[in-house]
C-alpha cells in the first residue's frame, strides 16, 4: 500500500465525504428538514464518520488512529440504523435510501478493510523522516 500523507487520501474518508454530502441533501428536503431530532442525529453520525477518520489520521499513533476508525465505522453503522427511520417515515424515498445506504455500507466496509491492514502492519520502531528541515 502507497504511503499516505493527508487523510484526503484515504478512500473511506472520500466515501464518508459522499456520504454526508448525500445525508445533507437528503435531510434539506421536505418533512425531513422539519424532524430536527432525526436530521441533526443522522448529519452528525454522518459527519462524525468523516471527522474521525480525518481525526484519528492526525492522531500520535497507530493504535489511536486504528480506535478513531472503530469510532467512524459505528457512526457508519449508525447512519444504516437512522436511515431505516427516514425510510420508514417516508422521508427518504427507496431509491435513496438505497443510495445513502450502500455508500454507508461502502464507507464500513472500507474502514474494516483499513482496520485489518493496520493491524497486521505494525509501524516500525524509530522515527524516519526524509528530508525535514526544523530551522527556520
Amino acid at each position: 500500500m502507497p504511503t499516505i500523507s493527508r487523510f484526503e487520501e484515504i478512500e473511506a474518508w472520500k466515501t464518508a465525504r459522499e456520504l454526508t454530502n448525500l445525508i445533507y441533501e437528503f435531510s434539506s428536503q421536505g418533512d425531513f428538514s422539519r424532524d430536527f431530532g432525526l436530521r441533526d442525529q443522522i448529519r452528525c453520525a454522518s459527519v462524525s464518520v468523516m471527522s474521525n477518520i480525518a481525526e484519528g489520521f492526525e492522531s500520535q499513533t497507530q493504535a489511536q488512529f486504528i480506535r478513531y476508525l472503530g469510532i467512524a465505522k459505528a457512526s457508519a453503522g449508525e447512519v444504516r440504523s437512522q436511515l431505516y427511520i427516514a425510510l420508514d417515515q417516508s422521508y427518504i424515498a427507496k431509491g435513496q435510501f438505497a443510495q445513502a445506504f450502500d455508500l454507508a455500507d461502502k464507507a464500513l466496509r472500507q474502514l474494516v478493510r483499513f482496520i485489518a491492514y493496520l493491524k497486521s502492519h505494525p509501524p516500525p520502531l524509530g522515527v524516519r523522516e526524509k528530508g525535514v528541515d526544523y530551522l527556520p
